[in-house]
């Protein structure tokens, strides 16, 4: 049933007061206390939450000052940690009974309450109460286009505390739309790298100079304090890496929207991404840039698909040295990291700008190839769309002055 919707999480920090801090403060101490006990009674035991509840529901309300529904909400909490745990055995890493440390509690339609003047009803260990959302007076902001919209119902949310105050983190779902196949379609191709972090078939650059520099010192803090291994390091390395990762995954989501908005700018079916089983042995990419490239690649695919784009992935196995011209293929065209030059046709390009087009083609020869399709899929361009035997369609007089985003550089221009 979940693989039918499309889910969103829109952040929104909530304005308390001194007592409503308190209740809160008290709700999330109880949550994690009921979400342990429910915990330490099914390890071992059981892990589907309809066996969990029934055998920790009571003990729960006993021994906790939790409401009813949230006694509920923390069993299946700690279902979903044991199965995970199992899920980790199974795949042989190592794993240990859960512990619930994180300052967070859960929400549902019978828990909270979210009203159109902008205020939200929690349920506590006292009393319900009511307080404001944080919201952006531009509505064109992030959160409006759930609240405002019929498309999208709430569900299940999360309450975190960080640095003194609270934010909802609110859930979203709506059905997903019929997606047109890629196999007829339009395709953006996209390469991942260190110093450009994704280069579009479109001549779309989303640099990675500052990420890279940002990863390499996270990396450093990670590996000097899980080389000490105590608890101690352990919080040390949560406290110090928690900045860091927000400002990670703040450029990851901004290049994602920069990715799909250009896939929606050029009328694109399908997005074309690397496979990522791949992506050390064709970037040289640390441990840092994989967990950005996988993460990227996630926020890309979930973000596509709500807006009806299919993300696929292809072998980037010589994309960088292939010439997205004529095809010639020899370590000798990449002359130096940005550079490329075909020893064959002369075509120069930006290195990575030439493996993004080599990245889209190659899906969009699969469907020319394939005896189940049609073969009408095409590769977007910023000039216009090219087919793998070289037939191009220009984009109408006009159509690159409907745009106002920075140029790309000119050496990668179609």
């Amino acid at each position: 049933m979940s693989a039918n919707y499309v889910r969103r999480t829109a952040v929104t920090r909530l304005s308390v007061t001194q007592e409503q801090r308190e209740t809160l403060e008290a709700t999330i101490a109880e949550w994690k206390r009921g979400c342990q006990l429910a915990t330490d009674l099914a390890w071992n035991r059981c892990h589907a939450k309809r066996e969990v509840q029934p055998l920790a529901y009571d003990t729960v309300r006993e021994k906790t000052t939790l409401g009813s529904q949230h006694a509920v909400l923390a069993t299946q909490q700690a279902a979903d940690a044991i199965s995970g745990c199992i899920e980790r055995k199974r795949m042989g890493k190592k794993t240990s009974k859960p512990r619930f440390t994180a300052p967070t509690v859960t929400y549902d339609a019978r828990s909270m309450t979210l009203f159109d003047d902008g205020t939200v009803s929690l349920a506590t260990v006292g009393d319900r109460i009511r307080c404001p959302l944080v919201l952006p007076d531009d509505e064109d902001g992030y959160q409006w286009q759930f609240l405002d919209s019929d498309e999208w119902a709430l569900t299940e949310s999360t309450l975190r505390a960080r640095d003194g105050a609270y934010f909802l983190h609110l859930g979203f779902r709506r059905p997903k739309t019929e997606r047109t196949t890629a196999e007829d379609g339009t395709v953006l191709g996209v390469d991942l790298g260190i110093e450009n972090l994704a280069v579009t078939s479109t001549a779309c650059f989303v640099n990675g100079r500052e990420l890279t520099h940002r990863l390499r010192e996270f990396e450093k803090t990670r590996a000097g304090l899980q080389q000490n291994g105590t608890r101690s390091a352990h919080r040390t390395l949560e406290r110090a890496s928690g900045h860091q990762l927000r400002y990670v995954r703040d450029v990851l989501h901004n290049a994602a929207n920069d990715i799909v908005r250009e896939a929606r700018r050029y009328d694109c079916d399908v997005i074309a991404l690397e496979d990522l089983a791949e992506i050390r042995t064709h970037t040289g990419a640390a441990w840092g840039h994989r967990w950005a490239f996988r993460t990227l690649s996630e926020y890309v695919s979930y973000k596509a698909e709500a807006v009806g784009i299919a993300v696929e992935r292809v072998a980037p196995a010589n994309t960088s040295r292939r010439c997205s011209e004529c095809g010639f293929t020899v370590a000798e065209n990449r002359r130096s990291r940005d550079e490329f030059r075909c020893q064959e046709c002369g075509a120069e390009a930006n290195a990575d700008y030439n493996a993004a087009k080599n990245i889209g083609l190659r899906y969009v020869r699969r469907g020319h190839q394939s005896s189940r399709r049609t073969g009408d899929g095409r590769l977007a361009l910023q000039s216009g769309t090219v087919t793998p035997n070289g037939g191009f369609t220009a984009y109408p007089d006009g159509f690159e002055a409907e745009f106002t985003d920075e140029s790309a550089p000119s050496e990668a221009k179609s």
